[in-house]
């Protein structure tokens, strides 16, 4: 409280008393004066105004910076013929004004009623900009009346700024072209073909002697001992030419498959093959597919009236019929193209199984140029150092430069190497083949990391949800920068990493936050005790934050500096045991 006496002792000691003084000082001084005077007499323009907070400190929030203030005015607390201008300042950055007036004032403010006095709310938000970090959240302006204007005094009413958020990682999670490679596959030797002679089902001497029998004979013997074939079964497809009765064809078809059947059980025995395999009997019948094929491929003068005949007449019965009546056209069908369609088709259904992990490693250096785009993409996957995925990615664009796979994967490892610049470049190579959700994806990171265009990478990583849930991890991230933290913690799914910790952290769950920054692979560095230390403050548990602001900054003693002024920790500045650990 101030002395009366001794104020006026000190006007007069500086002969601020004496009239001739009077009549010489500035207006602004005499204004002055006469505040300092009212202030002692009750006669103030404006009384003790109270300012509350919302947020103290307070904090950045996606980007900006949320000021919400409510200013009371007691009873009598403003002049009625007065106004006030009331500006809230954080740093270099000056809110909107507040402008408030008595109840007989003239002009736009908020009326506050001389009495009873009266609140204001007010909300205002600016751009955070870093002088706004270690700046206290004051209040200046002035007061009118008439020609009087009195400036008041600035007075801090908050502590600033809690930038908590800028914490966030660039983890963003590119994504690599997956190959396609399938180690055993289903194959079929489809080489060798029995043929009968009209009516006929009995396999002859001089069938077996046909080149195609040694080749099957030859095919079978090394799949015996070759390990990348397994023979699964053998299916006996036979046929009858369309001529003739429909059901005899359909009997006449089925001795050929047994008869098929009995010939290569024969071969196999005398070449001792023990593979224990399945043999198949299909018989199909009339082969007017068949029929239709060869009559395409023939030089046959009438062919294309054949064909029309099969079109018109789908009965069996009524098209054999009409193409008998083309006289000898049907002599000439009987010639070329008749006797082939007898016949029993041998097939090996068997299992191709590919080069081992250790072949294709060894391949891929040895004898690149026999492995396809598959096996190479593939091969790379069995590497952990990203100079030998680099080597086979480069390999899969100089062999298969169409294929948009290889380029993406090229960028990828740019990427895990943090050469930005080269990911972009093949990552858009990449796009201009095949645009794609992988290669819209990592086209999203370099929009947000690089280009710090957070409107593309949304609209890019929107167009890519559909490569998986690492797409939705990066919305997260820009999630947390644009302050919207429970959404944020959903993209993350059940991502155990430092963003998702950070997001439960800035949503108020603190201990869903600490329990998932200790299950992250950054439990133990010095970001996740930093994070723990953060946790600690806001749950006032003082050990929790000195123990884990002490591992932070054994870790990493920059972090010293950090904490010393990061209103996370403003509670404790004046803590001895937080001055030990930062001091």
């Amino acid at each position: 409280m101030v002395n009366i006496a001794q104020f006026l002792g000190y006007l007069i000691n500086n002969r601020i008393l004496k009239s001739d003084l009077m009549k010489k000082q500035s207006y602004r001084g005499l204004a002055a004066i006469a505040v300092v005077g009212a202030m002692l007499t009750g006669c103030t323009l404006i009384g003790d105004v109270e300012y509350t907070v919302q947020q103290d400190p307070v904090q950045m929030h996606g980007d900006s910076v949320k000021v919400s203030v409510t200013v009371k005015f007691p009873e009598k607390g403003l002049k009625k013929k007065a106004s006030a201008e009331i500006t809230p300042k954080l740093g270099d950055a000056s809110f909107k004004t507040i402008t408030v007036q008595g109840e007989k004032a003239t002009g736009n403010g908020q009326t506050i009623a001389y009495k009873p006095g009266g609140t204001v709310n007010y909300t205002d938000v600016l751009p955070y900009n870093s002088s706004m970090e270690n700046a206290d959240l004051m209040v200046t302006g002035e007061v009118k009346k008439g020609k009087k204007v009195v400036p008041l005094d600035p007075e801090k009413i908050a502590d600033g700024t809690i930038i908590t958020p800028y914490l966030v990682m660039n983890d963003d999670k590119a994504l690599i072209g997956k190959d396609n490679f399938v180690r055993t596959t289903e194959e079929t030797y489809s080489g060798t073909q029995l043929n009968y002679l009209k009516g006929k089902s009995d396999v002859r001497s001089t069938e077996l002697k046909d080149k195609d029998i040694p080749a099957f004979q030859a095919w079978m013997a090394d799949a015996q001992v070759n390990p990348k074939k397994k023979v699964k079964s053998i299916n006996y497809v036979a046929y009858a030419s369309p001529e003739g009765e429909v059901a005899k064809n359909g009997e006449l078809a089925n001795d050929r498959a047994k008869s098929g059947k009995a010939a290569v059980e024969k071969i196999l025995t005398q070449a001792k093959f023990t593979q224990v395999i399945t043999h198949n009997e299909q018989p199909k019948g009339e082969d007017w597919d068949g029929f239709k094929s060869a009559v395409n491929a023939s030089a046959l003068k009438d062919k294309e009236l054949i064909i029309r005949v099969l079109q018109m007449y789908p009965d069996p019965v009524k098209r054999e019929e009409e193409i008998k009546n083309m006289g000898k056209t049907y002599t000439d069908l009987e010639k070329e193209i008749l006797p082939s369609l007898r016949r029993t088709q041998i097939n090996v259904v068997y299992d191709k199984i590919g080069w081992s992990d250790d072949e294709l490693k060894s391949l891929s250096t040895s004898k690149p140029d026999t492995l396809t785009i598959e096996e190479i993409l593939f091969t790379a996957t069995l590497y952990t150092d990203l100079n030998e995925k680099m080597r086979l990615y480069k390999l899969a664009t100089t062999r298969f430069p169409e294929d948009w796979r290889g380029w993406n994967n090229v960028g990828y490892v740019y990427y895990m190497q943090n050469d930005l610049a080269n990911a972009k470049t093949n990552w858009e190579k990449a796009n201009s083949i095949k645009e794609n959700p992988v290669t819209l994806n990592n086209l999203g990171i370099i929009a947000r990391v690089q280009e710090k265009d957070r409107a593309k990478a949304t609209k890019l990583y929107t167009s890519a949800v559909s490569a998986g849930s690492e797409v939705k991890y990066n919305l997260g991230i820009i999630d947390i920068q644009n302050g919207n933290y429970a959404q944020a913690i959903g993209n993350f799914g059940s991502n155990n990493t430092f963003n998702k910790a950070l997001a439960q952290l800035l949503n108020g769950d603190y201990d869903a936050a600490k329990t998932t920054i200790d299950a992250s692979p950054d439990k133990d560095s010095a970001m996740g005790y930093y994070l723990k230390a953060i946790i600690g403050a806001r749950k006032n548990d003082l050990t929790m934050l000195t123990e884990n602001l002490t591992q932070a900054v054994a870790k990493d003693s920059s972090l010293k500096a950090k904490a010393a002024k990061d209103r996370e920790f403003i509670k404790f500045f004046e803590n001895a045991s937080f001055k030990a650990i930062v001091g």
